[in-house]
């Protein structure tokens, strides 16, 4: 029962290993985030370049066409090398140990599923030298195949690769969760966030080789000037609409049900008490999985969708609110009344929540057919998506890195500049889009470098609020930093939690555990009696070093 001591010849201060092709899934998770992280610096750059253009009406920072190129790598690097990749980066680390597996079920094809990232986000990225792709990141044809052929190449070629990266991962996540578990492990003693992942990878699988066919005829179209899609050459735009939102909508829950899964580890550790409806959240995972795949159409209600077709996937559509608004009661329920510890994990679950919350209800504004037309491709879509992925995924991934940054790296966060980078991420992501439900209702258009002047004031208080949103940044970097090599040490059990990862040294030893853990009892169950040899769980943690 005791843990093992960090083995020092694999673990200590070997930073090299997370420079070159390693096959331990804890190398490959820690290479995933640091990856990701860095690639959302600079989409948050390109961010705030578009800001910046948009704080005057005149399009007086960057050409229109630069613009153009600007938001449309912005959203392509946030969607596929920030949060999926992000993601990705936590079940990496996290899903093996919390089953008390050695390490994935293919650790090659999970080493090689994260090396197709750097190369993706380098060809992406060097599209700005060729003349980068400037029709958003749907890439609608025809648009997407009268501009420049460089820059769309490259990005074609980059989602590919990065599509490619996302299937192998799949594979690995749900041959890991349901071959590799320990024995006393069923399904239903697994922890939610292992249910989570299930879901998303049954999406990746379904959903990416669709986009996959969808990008190749494109690029038949752009380079060899077939006629699939361009309708100058006898082709249907709408065919590739429909083929590209098949993933792209699913895409939305690929991203956020990961995010789901951590939020369900996070809260009830850091609220003591037992997750409300465990079986409720983790089916409803398999609920939004399916349905996210049947409600593809909502994003094309002015593409000349048949009437019929429009009523079935705003029923659809709306249908998906009640298995989320499933999880978001049980999180509410599992904090209520719960002995809170308001600690920067806890303070980024309860703000993801929150944030989530308001774009999920704009999410079912949307769903309806006439309010989708009135506010279609205004800025009213543009808050509502960011409040789902950046209210949603980022504050997410922050809530699972300081959950979890004692196991990755042996040391403690400093709370003082965690709260600081809460409260500023925060403020600044409510000032920069909440303002922006105002405008799209208001009828401003996106991807606009030239608006109406009667949006110039409430265009520079976004603007300002994504100064303070970058800004806020600062303090969680230098905190990551400083505390990965200076921070006080980590006990293996720093929060007292019941799943299985916190049951072996931080950071773990190579194959994770040095004896197969023991299913002490259910994942949540804070407060119930174990299910071993009679211990509560305070013996059971006091027996391993949990700290209060």
């Amino acid at each position: 029962m005791k843990p093992p001591e960090p083995d020092e010849a694999s673990n200590g201060n070997n930073w090299r290993k997370y420079f070159g092709f390693s096959t331990d899934h804890k190398v490959i998770g820690i290479q995933y985030l640091v990856t990701s992280f860095l690639f959302y610096l600079i989409g948050g750059l390109l961010a705030e370049g578009v800001r910046v253009e948009l704080a005057t009406p005149d399009p007086d920072f960057v050409d229109p066409q630069l613009y153009n190129g600007l938001f449309t790598v912005h959203a392509t690097v946030m969607i596929f090398l920030w949060i999926v990749p992000a993601t990705a980066g936590f079940a990496n680390y996290v899903i093996p140990l919390a089953i008390g597996a050695k390490d994935m079920a293919f650790p090659r094809l999970n080493g090689v599923g994260f090396w197709l990232i750097p190369p993706g986000g380098i060809l992406l990225l060097s599209s700005f030298f060729v003349g980068a792709p400037a029709a958003g990141w749907t890439s609608y044809p025809p648009l997407s195949v009268v501009g420049e052929k460089g820059g769309q190449l490259l990005w074609i070629l980059s989602v590919l690769v990065l599509g490619t990266s996302s299937i192998l991962g799949a594979i690995n996540f749900l041959s890991t969760i349901l071959k590799m578990r320990i024995r006393e492990m069923e399904l239903n003693d697994m922890p939610l966030f292992c249910w989570a992942m299930l879901a998303a990878s049954a999406l990746i699988l379904v959903s990416t080789p669709v986009l996959a066919g969808a990008l190749i005829l494109l690029c038949f179209d752009l380079m060899a000037g077939t006629p699939f899609f361009n309708p100058m050459a006898g082709g249907d735009p709408v065919v590739y609409q429909h083929m590209f939102w098949f993933y792209s909508h699913p895409a939305v829950y690929i991203m956020i049900l990961p995010v789901f899964g951590m939020i369900s580890e996070i809260i009830p550790v850091h609220a003591r008490k037992p997750i409300f409806g465990y079986q409720a959240i983790a089916y409803s995972s398999l609920a939004i999985s399916f349905l996210g795949l049947i409600v593809w159409a909502h994003h094309m209600f002015t593409s000349g969708t048949p009437g019929w077709l429009r009523m079935f996937f705003m029923i659809a559509t709306m249908a998906i609110a009640v298995p989320t608004g499933i999880k978001v009661f049980s999180w509410v329920a599992t904090i209520w009344g719960g002995k809170l510890r308001l600690n920067s994990a806890m303070l980024f679950a309860i703000g993801f929540v929150s944030m989530f919350l308001v774009g999920g209800l704009s999410g079912v504004m949307l769903a309806s057919v006439p309010f989708d037309i009135h506010v279609h491709d205004t800025y009213f879509i543009v808050a509502h998506l960011h409040y789902v992925l950046f209210g949603g995924s980022v504050f997410g991934i922050y809530a699972g890195v300081y959950h979890w940054f004692p196991k990755m790296t042996g040391r403690m966060m400093n709370e003082f500049w965690g709260k600081v980078h809460f409260f500023l991420t925060f403020f600044g992501f409510n000032l920069c889009f909440l303002p922006m439900h105002w405008l799209g209702l208001q009828g401003m258009p996106r991807r606009v470098a030239q608006y109406n002047p009667e949006f110039a004031t409430v265009n520079m208080v976004c603007t300002v609020g994504s100064f303070i949103l970058a800004i806020s940044t600062l303090p969680f970097l230098f905190n990551a930093i400083w505390s990965w090599i200076a921070g006080p040490k980590a006990s293996a059990n720093p929060w007292r939690a019941l799943t299985l990862e916190w049951q072996t040294s931080s950071p773990p030893p190579v194959e994770n555990f040095l004896e197969e853990p023991v299913l002490w009892s259910g994942p949540y169950e804070y407060g119930i009696d174990t299910l071993y040899d009679r211990q509560s769980a305070d013996e059971l943690l006091a027996e391993v070093k949990g700290e209060v």
